[in-house]
């Protein structure tokens, strides 16, 4: 007989606001240096459209990490029971 699959601990309040609250500083803190480090390079090498590429990239940078944050955060608690992120690490077999 199997026993029942063991539901998520719950996490204090202040502990899921915090990593929510994260979520909405990221995306602009990373547009906000990548346009910045942009406007620098443009200062450096003499150029007027770099802003725009390191403005694209700390956008995708920052969406880049708050999927990968989310998809932490609802991983944590099927890794145990042998979820998404169990399957995928070193679960390789010999065949022969």
């Amino acid at each position: 007989m199997t026993s029942p699959p063991k539901s998520p601990q719950k996490q204090p309040p202040f502990a899921s606001l915090a990593r929510y609250s994260e979520i909405g500083f990221i995306i602009p803190a990373s547009v906000l240096l990548g346009f910045f480090l942009g406007k620098l390079l443009d200062y450096w090498l003499h150029t007027k459209w770099l802003y725009l590429v390191g403005l694209l990239f700390g956008a995708v940078v920052g969406f880049w990490q708050v999927i990968k944050m989310a998809l932490s955060a609802f991983g944590e608690g099927s890794e145990k029971s042998g979820g998404l992120n169990s399957s995928s690490r070193g679960s390789s077999t010999k065949h022969d």
